[in-house]
């Protein structure tokens, strides 16, 4: 990897770090209903405050950067090689880890929460049949929307890009609509609301990371503390454009001035999770749902001494993340050793063999 993109690396990796971060939270504490301690009970409701808060500084980052990266499939790659690398290779990895995460999710209920009443038409993973579940994954109603939303937004802005500037209105307005007009499928809500965020970076991601790296922060500090504001009091609003816009320019700010200061190495551990982003985000949800209806167990059934309680209940999600990115990451390299790759990687179309006199 040149030297120069490790900076967005690790932009990377900090996104899918607060993507896991984020399962682990809700799939957690809002079901915490026995809990001994009243401490246990704030921090509880502290880590899901906190989690609500990150939601600006999340998605709309990965998205950002995500479409970033693909610009030039964009503005020169053509459409054949285009289905082939940023289209096949996505919808291979969504369908096999798809139904993957499906199985995996419906036997690990039935062993540690039989009793459980599962949404199943809320979620693929969860559904109760074959055509529920492929009406989840059609729907955008999985918890690998990620991989949806890139397949959908990288088509659109490929098609659409003569008209990008009335399309990036659009989507702008589209983004704002959704939060007060929503879809029946909370996945779609997600993929509407944040194709604004890989649309800039696709079309116009070149020019603003100049204007990025030239911009002098603290010259003007003022103007950027006045549009914070008034992107804090749009996002208790409902509106929370402005905030991820701003969220983007000063994290991307940070890092590439952290990299102009310090010497960023490769092995770098943002950098190197940074690198396994897909592995990672396919891997973790099936972790987190053993890990969280486990311990969801134990602690409403109120058996475990308080101090134990109090440090998981404390330390859970940075536990969690802990064990998804290694395992993610081993899942990985395992992928490459025994089987080419895989289950991250679709297999090599077949060359047609010409025949030898």
């Amino acid at each position: 990897m040149k030297q120069k993109a490790l900076w967005i690396n690790q932009i990377k990796g900090l996104c899918i770090c607060l993507v896991v971060i984020y399962h682990s939270v809700i799939t957690f504490y809002p079901h915490l209903t026995g809990l001994q301690l009243p401490l246990s009970g704030l921090l509880a409701k502290c880590w899901v405050y906190f989690n609500l808060y990150l939601a600006p500084f999340r998605m709309p980052v990965f998205f950002f950067i995500s479409g970033y990266l693909i610009r030039r499939y964009i503005d020169e790659v053509g459409w054949r090689t285009s289905l082939d690398k940023r289209i096949w290779s996505i919808v291979w990895v969504l369908a096999l880890w798809g139904i993957v995460q499906w199985q995996a999710l419906i036997h690990i209920n039935a062993w540690l929460a039989p009793e459980r009443d599962l949404a199943t038409a809320s979620n693929a993973a969860y559904a109760d049949s074959l055509t529920g579940f492929l009406r989840g994954m059609l729907t955008a109603s999985t918890s690998l929307w990620y991989l949806y939303a890139l397949v959908v937004y990288f088509t659109l802005c490929k098609l659409l890009s003569r008209w990008k500037l009335p399309v990036l209105c659009a989507l702008a307005l589209a983004s704002v609509a959704i939060n007060f007009l929503p879809l029946p499928w909370w996945g779609m809500n997600s993929v509407v609301r944040n194709m604004i965020y890989y649309s800039l970076g696709a079309w116009f991601g070149a020019q603003l990371m100049e204007w990025m790296k030239s911009l002098a922060i603290s010259r003007y500090w003022l103007p950027i503390a006045l549009f914070g504001a008034v992107s804090v009091v749009l996002w208790f609003a409902n509106v929370p454009l402005l905030l991820s816009l701003l969220s983007i320019l000063l994290i991307m700010k940070l890092f590439y001035s952290i990299e102009q200061r310090y010497a960023v190495h490769p092995n770098n551990l943002l950098n190197v999770v940074g690198s396994n982003t897909i592995a990672i985000y396919t891997t973790h949800r099936i972790l987190i749902e053993a890990f969280s209806l486990f311990f969801i167990g134990e602690l409403n059934a109120a058996d475990w001494p308080v101090w134990a309680e109090l440090t998981l209940v404390l330390v859970y999600p940075f536990a969690s993340l802990i064990v998804c990115t290694l395992v993610g990451l081993g899942a990985r390299k395992l992928s490459s050793a025994l089987f080419g790759d895989i289950f991250f990687t679709p297999p090599a179309r077949l060359a047609p063999v010409q025949a030898t006199r």
